[in-house]
């Protein structure tokens, strides 16, 4: 039985279905196709065939990312082949319904083909009788392009496995080129209408801002003097003593750092753990004796690596043999 008139025209039918039904269903869309078969050897006595089809296509394409088709032709030469198909395709890449770029696709599906009695068949040869009608899936890869609104243009290659018969493993070959019109196009954009313009607000008059209050910076000092190998806080250093603390009772958020230091008579060695015992004094005096905590309170020990003085000298050695700290905040001056 030939199927190319009993296909082309239910193709024909049902695109004009889908068109009349275009706004419900977006995305359906006709086409044509001309196809290249090279039918496998196994199929015929003396070697392959080849076979140009040229068909209709009928599909509908959803999310613009894949589409189901189906699909009819005869060959156009006039040789005794036709063909019924149904194809599931699936584009890869971005999915932008508005882009014209080339995007790559996957394509699978099932497809019939009649053969007749063509000369070196197995049916005309007497050798079964079924090879004139045969069914294949197939699978292929492609790419597409919007050409316009409405036009796109789609080729791809495909292998084909019949699958009808286990009389021998055929597999064809096909080259497929399609031109598809889809019956909607892009959405227009929806119109926005402006808002009215507000009613102008009269702003109220800012207050001029208030003078920055006058402040300084008040800086103190705190130094101890140690004498030479000892690790004792003197009384003679109290009144500096009691300015830190009281300065830091006064502002809890400022922090004191103490640094101890050596004259370089002895080892290194020694004298680094001198101006530690030396820093840890001053420290330990200021939470004992003031009150304050010893959290709010760091030690650097720097042994006689910072002398401030020649340590050849007896006053030298004097002046580094020390325990030295500051601190600032800021005060609002009186109006």
């Amino acid at each position: 039985m030939k199927i190319n008139n009993v296909a082309v025209a239910g193709a024909l039918a049902l695109s004009l279905g889908f068109a009349m039904q275009s706004q419900a269903n977006e995305g359906a869309y006709v086409g044509g196709s001309l196809t290249g078969y090279y039918l496998d050897s196994s199929r015929f006595v003396g070697g392959g065939k080849d076979s140009v089809v040229g068909g209709i296509n009928l599909g509908y394409r959803f999310s613009n990312d894949w589409a189901l088709e189906i699909g009819a032709g005869s060959d156009i030469d006039g040789e005794d082949l036709d063909m019924a198909k149904l194809d599931m395709y699936y584009w890869l890449g971005e999915a932008n319904p508005d882009s014209t770029a080339w995007r790559p696709y996957w394509t699978a599906g099932i497809s019939y083909f009649d053969l007749g009695d063509q000369p070196g068949t197995p049916e005309a040869l007497d050798l079964g009788g079924e090879e004139s009608h045969t069914w294949q899936t197939g699978l292929g890869f492609g790419m597409s392009k919007m050409f316009t609104e409405h036009l796109e243009f789609r080729g791809d290659v495909r292998a084909l496995y019949k699958v009808r018969d286990d009389k021998n493993n055929a597999v064809d070959g096909a080259l497929n080129l399609a031109v598809n019109y889809y019956f909607n196009g892009p959405k227009p954009a929806p119109v926005v209408q402006a808002a009215p313009a507000p009613a102008p607000v009269s702003k109220p008059v800012a207050a001029p801002p208030a003078p920055e209050p006058e402040t300084r910076t008040i800086t103190v000092e705190l130094k101890v003097l140690f004498e030479f190998d000892k690790a004792v806080v003197r009384g003679i250093y109290g009144d500096e003593l009691e300015a830190v603390a009281n300065a830091m009772k006064a502002h809890d958020d400022i922090e004191l750092v103490l640094e101890g230091h050596t004259d370089a008579i002895g080892t290194e060695t020694y004298n680094q753990d001198l101006s530690q015992r030396r820093v840890a004094a001053v420290k330990a005096k200021l939470a004992r004796d003031y009150g304050i905590p010893s959290g709010r309170i760091s030690t650097r020990a720097y042994g006689e690596s910072r002398p401030i003085a020649d340590n050849s000298t007896a006053e030298g050695r004097e002046r580094n043999r020390r325990v030295v700290g500051q601190l600032s905040y800021v005060e609002v001056m009186p109006e």
